[in-house]
C-alpha cells in the first residue's frame, strides 16, 4: 500500500509531518510518499538520521496551500502544491490514501474536484470519533458542510452507521439527530424534515435510528453515531475540545494545590492518566472524509509526530476495511425520495 502525506500541510510542517512519516514506515510496513518541498523534507530526514528508512519516498512539490488561500480555488491556482500533488496521486492511482493537516476547506474541495464523491452520494463529510461514556462517537458532519438538505442527513446516518460497523465493530450502531430537544416534534424544518427520513430509514432496517438527541447527551453514550449540519457539528466539536482542556487545567490545579492534593494525585496517577488519554487527539490521528472515493484523511493542524503517525495508520485501516465498497453497495438506501 502507498499513501501520500502532505508533507507541507500543518502548523508544524515538515518537521512533525516527516518525524511521524517515519514512524508510520518503521511501524506499518506500507510505502509512505512524502509530498513537499524536497530540500526541507530532507533537512528533517538528515536531522533525524531518517535518510535511509524503508518504505519512505520523496515527490517534489514546490509549492504550497497557505491557511489564508480561498479554500475552493487554491489546488487549481496552485497545481504544485503539496496537497494538489498528493491528491493527484491518489487520483491516478498512484497512491491508495492521501493524509494532510492542511486547510480543511481546501482539502475537501480537492477531495471531491479530484477523487470524486462516491456516485449517488451528494456531500462528502468529514467525521470525527470523540470518546463518550462507554465507548465512542461518531459526529458527522463536524464542519465540511455547514448548510444542509435533509437528504445530506439521512446520508450521514448511513454512512456513519457503517463506518462503526466497519471500524469500530459495532454490530448496529445506534445512530441519533442532534437536535434541540428528545422530542419528535422539536427542531427546525431541516431537523424536522431530516428525523421524517431518518426514521423511515429506521423503520426500513438500513439503520438503528434512536431518534433525537440532545447535544448534552452525545457525550453520555446516548448513541454511537451523532448526525448534525457541520455548522452544528463543528460548534459541538469545539466545545467539547475546550470543555476537556478546562476540565484538565482545573484537574491539574486541584492537585498541586498543596502537598497533601500533590500526594493524593500520587495515590490516583493512574487513573489520572487513564481519563486523560481519553481525550487525546494524538491517538486518534485525524478524521477521514467520508463519501469520497479514495480514503482522505484530515489530520489536526497542530498535529505532532504521533498523531502523524496515527493519521497514517488510520488511512490504512480505512483502506483495508472495505468502507467505500460498502457505501457503493448501500446508496441507493440514501436518496430521499
Amino acid at each position: 500500500m502507498k499513501i501520500a502525506v502532505d508533507a507541507m500541510g500543518g502548523d508544524n510542517a515538515p518537521e512533525a509531518v516527516v518525524c511521524g512519516a517515519v514512524r508510520a514506515a518503521q511501524n506499518y510496513h506500507e510505502e509512505i510518499i512524502l509530498v513537499g518541498q524536497e530540500d526541507k523534507i530532507r533537512e528533517v530526514l538528515k536531522a533525524h538520521n531518517a535518510e535511509n528508512t524503508p518504505g519512505i519516498a520523496i515527490l517534489h512539490a514546490p509549492d504550497l496551500v497557505d491557511m489564508h488561500d480561498d479554500p475552493a480555488t487554491v489546488l487549481r491556482a496552485k497545481p504544485q502544491s503539496s496537497m494538489a500533488v498528493a491528491l493527484n496521486l491518489v487520483k491516478k492511482g498512484e497512491a491508495d490514501a492521501i493524509v494532510s493537516a492542511g486547510s480543511t476547506g481546501a482539502l475537501l474541495s480537492g477531495a471531491t474536484l479530484f477523487c470524486k464523491r462516491i456516485k449517488g452520494v451528494r456531500r462528502g463529510a468529514v467525521a470525527p470519533v470523540m470518546p463518550c461514556k462507554g465507548g465512542q462517537v461518531l459526529l458527522i458532519d463536524a464542519g465540511a458542510n455547514t448548510e444542509c438538505t435533509p437528504e445530506y442527513l439521512l446520508q450521514f446516518g448511513v454512512m456513519g452507521s457503517l463506518y462503526m460497523q466497519k471500524i469500530k465493530g459495532i454490530a448496529n450502531p445506534r445512530v441519533g439527530l442532534v437536535n434541540n430537544g428528545s422530542e419528535d416534534s422539536k427542531g427546525d424544518p431541516l431537523r424536522k424534515e431530516a428525523y421524517a427520513l431518518l426514521k423511515a430509514a429506521g423503520e426500513a432496517g438500513h439503520i438503528n435510528f434512536v431518534g433525537n438527541v440532545e447535544g448534552r447527551d452525545v457525550p453520555l453514550g446516548a448513541c454511537d453515531v451523532a448526525v448534525c449540519d457541520g455548522f452544528a457539528g463543528n460548534v459541538m466539536l469545539k466545545t467539547i475540545e475546550g470543555v476537556a482542556k478546562f476540565m484538565a487545567g482545573a484537574l491539574k490545579d486541584v492537585f498541586t494545590a498543596n502537598l497533601g492534593t500533590k500526594l493524593a494525585y500520587l495515590a490516583c496517577k493512574k487513573g489520572m492518566d487513564d481519563f486523560r488519554s481519553l481525550f487525546d487527539q494524538d491517538a486518534v490521528g485525524g478524521a477521514p472524509f467520508i463519501g469520497i472515493s479514495r480514503p482522505v484523511i484530515k489530520a489536526h493542524g497542530s498535529s505532532n509526530d504521533t498523531a502523524f503517525m496515527n493519521a497514517i495508520r488510520q488511512a490504512i485501516e480505512y483502506k483495508k476495511s472495505g468502507m467505500i465498497e460498502a457505501i457503493e453497495q448501500n446508496v441507493q438506501h440514501m436518496t430521499a425520495e
